[in-house]
């Protein structure tokens, strides 16, 4: 085949009457590097409505094996329904272009989602939750991992997404596959915003809707991606109707969480280096609900806060999980014995008998430590202020760690999130760093054991 992919496209849009505008000539410019071998890892980040799945996911894809006549492909997106209507369409382009894309598809294999091709090509498409087993690709293209609001708002579905790319994915490419990622925004932490934080090598095409500078097209700042198909004015009445927070991940690649929290995160500083600290407090927020299938119940943190000479304070350590009693207990005195005699554990203390009696048990368990026990008083909100006001003075630090993450996107949330422990956690190590000392309990006793 003697086409290059923007002839290709030219030549069967124009059997529709279509002709590809500016920014498909962007984005198959960035396709052809991959062909050529020049990139190897390309995200490509567009609206809804840009038509980016036409060019990436069925233009592409039979042009390719065109030119790798036997390349193996996957195409995954967030539903094997999806995959497969990707796949009937590529399939239907090879049938009604065959002579043109100098290939035949083969006899034996020609289901929508897996077909074969008379020069030894191979194509299967899946869902993200999809089996991938017994596959290989030279070529992995990943069009729209993310369904809907509801699962780019679920810390469980971006991880699945994640653990999926990682453990399903990418060890079915061959030596020196290639992988296109082409998606729409949806939030800070999806499947292309932990690529970007985690991963180098990744080529980077983001064309927003409204032009922000720099361009990779040249546009002049708020220009229409796509003026023939939705100009400046329309964008606007959608963004008014839409929301900003809608209208900034889908629309300008730009995800950003709702406003009106409590906390400002952006104002905390990251650090590769602990800080040294003239006081160390190890605050605990223990959950009441037993982890269970289909439940998606409080987690147990263990925040340690940390304060300096200057009154500066610095997060420098989270434990964070869901466990049974006994292993709450078991993560509490090994946290103590981790964090060292130095370091102030704070415990809540339930009202009532009950309350009183856990709070004397898990002492004595700690015994050796330093350890105070007090009730939670006040709402979340109020115990949350003090803190929230040293964020706000960027007064408070991150040690760089995996957990940020989590941590800082539950206080972006609060206290609209749905989750609020390791803000309890970080209310409590600070109210106990101003408290006065003299109620901490240290039992001089030889350590019990369960």
């Amino acid at each position: 085949m003697n086409l290059g992919l923007a002839e290709w496209a030219e030549l069967v849009l124009s059997q529709r009457d279509q002709t590809p505008a500016p920014h498909h000539r962007r984005l198959m410019a960035s396709l052809d590097a991959v062909s050529r071998g020049e990139t190897d890892r390309l995200m490509v980040l567009m609206p809804p409505g840009s038509a980016k799945s036409t060019y990436v996911s069925v233009l592409f894809p039979a042009w390719y094996l065109a030119h790798h006549p036997r390349a193996a492909l996957i195409t995954a997106c967030h539903t094997d329904s999806l995959a497969s209507h990707f796949g009937r369409r590529t399939r239907a382009l090879v049938q009604e272009h065959s002579a043109t894309l100098n290939y035949r598809l083969s006899t034996d294999e020609r289901a929508a989602n897996r077909w074969r091709t008379d020069q030894g090509g191979e194509y299967f498409g899946a869902g993200i939750r999809g089996p991938l087993a017994g596959r290989r690709a030279d070529l992995a293209i990943i069009d729209d991992p993310v369904k809907s609001w509801a699962d780019a708002d679920s810390p469980m579905c971006r991880e699945h997404a994640w653990e999926w790319y990682r453990t399903d994915l990418l060890p079915r490419l061959k030596p020196r596959g290639r992988v296109v990622l082409v998606m729409t925004r949806w939030h800070e932490d999806d499947l292309g915003g932990r690529i970007l934080e985690t991963e180098a090598g990744w080529t980077l095409l983001r064309l927003p809707a409204l032009a922000v500078p720099p361009d990779p097209m040249g546009r002049a700042e708020g220009e229409a991606l796509w003026p023939d198909w939705e100009d400046a004015e329309a964008l606007a009445r959608k963004r008014t109707a839409m929301g900003e927070r809608a209208f900034s991940a889908l629309f300008q690649q730009d995800p950003r969480p709702p406003s009106g929290g409590l906390f400002m995160p952006e104002r905390i500083s990251v650090s590769d280096v602990p800080p040294t600290g003239m006081m160390a407090v190890r605050a605990w927020d223990l959950a009441s609900a037993l982890p269970a299938p289909g439940k998606d119940p409080d987690w147990t943190v263990g925040l340690r806060l940390d304060r300096d000479a200057e009154q500066r304070f610095a997060v420098t350590d989270i434990v964070r999980f869901r466990g049974t009693p006994g292993e709450v207990e078991a993560a509490i005195l090994a946290t103590a014995q981790r964090d060292g005699s130095t370091v102030l554990v704070s415990l809540p203390q339930d009202p009532g008998q009950a309350g009183q009696a856990q709070a004397t048990y898990l002492t004595r368990k700690l015994a050796g430590f330093p350890v105070r026990c007090s009730p939670e008083t006040g709402a979340k909100l109020t115990r949350a202020g003090p803190v929230a006001a040293q964020i706000e003075a960027r007064n408070v630090s991150l040690v760089r760690a995996p957990w940020n993450r989590a941590f800082l996107e539950e206080l972006r949330d609060f206290p609209h999130g749905r989750k609020d422990d390791q803000v309890d956690a970080l209310s409590r190590a600070f109210m106990t760093l101003l408290a006065p000392a003299a109620p901490a309990r240290r039992l001089h006793v030889p350590l019990l054991s369960r």
